[in-house]
């Protein structure tokens, strides 16, 4: 089964999460090519000339800064510019897994921050699950938010090698993984030739249109400024220039684009746009759910090398992704790349492979976007208190509760208040730029079917792949 078409994505398809709550209008072409976005232009009188605090993008990064700043000072004046509406990018399309995971391991951190900093990391992390939870609660945010933790499946003895490994490091640096039995994994979730799995406590599940609306909401009534359809053309220290002439000053000014920073210029190295596809099936049954199990909203995954991801809907869907769509020449970003055919067939066989059962229902959604991806697939919160300029990002398609953290961070750094979190190591990291093109290109590239070929080797031999230790090299940070 192979869709010739892509479509909105699910979350934006609920009547609960309407594409935008101030009075843009929007409207969308759907066809072979994605689709795309028209928005009305807004009066000028929407656009303040002067503000405490500017922030350009109205993501989850965003709108988390614009939120705690208010909560903590609700003298500033904040306002919010967003190109499109909110939750246009990542924020609106992601696999909606607000975990711990971080893309650079403790290893890592500790080597320059020391043991004890990658281990404040781990636990900032873990706290930040519980938070975002209790600001769901406290602002009455309906984004079917429920913390049943991860099941990641190991469905080879190759996986299985690499399951126990991350349990074992896990236990090591307290981040909560543990190793299940096949038994126990089958409780859990009922996947095909399961080996066993590793399960980590420290997720949870949420519908991400009705979260960054809910949040958006919530900043609205704390007095912030959110104005959607401001296209920002530069945004520096100090000031904000928008594509309409119009120029916002500010005393502090955010940055919070992930991967459409490429679009700014002279910051097309920075990031590298790459992107994730993903797929929804129609509700499912009960009689489904018995067979498969996630009783408790578990995400679910397995070990492979592609990363794919998973989660059973509000309304009882199974929405389901994963990575091997191509990077595009110059970190371009473009309404039809949303849509690759071959890649939603990939997914959707692969999901078929994982729940036999699922081949008897539609295929209802298949939607894509691009997430940020730093040189050294290390995410960071920086601020310059001279010039007031701050940014956040480089989350690697982890950024449901990393940018929370951000957003924390942030309200502190501009506020001057020294913090557990802003001594966190991510603080003031900075990432060397990607490779100028045809070499990003290529390696990017290279690093996605190295991945898809170590999987084959592992099906092949059984055992762990060669080619993993190639894939290493290739994203070595």
């Amino acid at each position: 089964m192979t869709p010739a078409v892509g479509s909105l994505p699910l979350w934006w398809d609920d009547p609960i999460a309407p594409l935008g709550p101030s009075p843009t209008t929007s409207r969308y072409a759907v066809g072979q090519q994605g689709f795309s976005l028209a928005t009305a232009a807004l009066p000028t009188s929407d656009v303040p000339a002067r503000a405490d605090v500017c922030i350009v993008g109205a993501g989850y990064t965003g709108l988390w800064t614009a939120y705690y700043l208010l909560r903590a000072d609700p003298s500033l004046s904040v306002v919010v510019l967003e190109a499109a509406h909110v939750g246009f990018g990542a924020s609106g399309r992601n696999g909606g897994w607000v975990s711990a995971l971080y893309p650079v391991g403790p290893e890592a951190i500790a080597s320059s921050h020391g043991e004890s900093g990658a281990r404040s990391m781990v636990a900032a992390l873990q706290e930040t699950v519980r938070e975002l939870g209790s600001v769901c609660a406290d602002e009455r945010i309906d984004c079917g938010f429920a913390q049943g933790g991860t099941v990641v499946a190991a469905r080879s003895a190759a996986q299985a090698v690499r399951a126990r490994a991350a349990a074992q490091h896990g236990e090591y640096w307290g981040d909560g993984t543990v190793w299940l039995d096949a038994d126990a994994a089958h409780e859990r979730v009922a996947m095909t030739r399961l080996h066993g799995a590793t399960f980590n406590p420290h997720c949870a599940r949420v519908h991400p249109k009705r979260l960054v609306d809910g949040l958006a909401a919530a900043v609205r009534r704390l007095g912030g400024v959110i104005v959607e359809g401001a296209r920002v053309e530069v945004a520096g220290a100090g000031q904000v220039r928008l594509a309409s002439g119009q120029v916002v000053r500010a005393r502090h000014t955010v940055r919070a684009t992930e991967a459409w920073t490429a679009r700014f210029s002279g910051l097309r190295r920075a990031i590298a746009p790459v992107y994730s596809l993903m797929v929804a099936t129609e509700p499912l049954p009960a009689s489904v759910w018995d067979e498969i199990g996630l009783a408790r909203r578990e995400t679910f995954a397995d070990h492979r090398h592609v990363v794919i991801y998973g989660q059973r809907t509000v309304d009882d869907r199974i929405a389901f992704g994963g990575r091997g769509a191509p990077y595009h020449f110059g970190s371009r970003i473009r309404p039809e790349f949303d849509c690759e055919p071959e890649v939603f067939g990939d997914i959707i066989e692969t999901l078929h492979e994982l729940f036999p059962t699922l081949r008897e229902y539609a295929v209802t959604h298949r939607w894509g976007g691009p997430l940020g991806i730093a040189r050294n697939w290390h995410p960071r919160v920086t601020y310059d208190a001279a010039s007031g300029f701050g940014t956040a990002g480089g989350y690697v398609g982890d950024g449901v509760a990393t940018s929370n953290l951000a957003g924390r961070t942030l309200a502190d750094l501009i506020r001057g208040v020294a913090s557990p979190l802003t001594r966190l190591p991510w603080v003031g990291h900075r990432s060397p730029c990607w490779e100028p093109e045809p070499l990003r290109w290529l390696g990017v590239n290279a690093g996605l079917r190295v991945a898809e070929w170590a999987d084959v080797e592992e099906q092949m031999t059984g055992r762990p792949a060669v080619l993993g230790r190639a894939l290493s090299a290739l994203t070595a940070h």
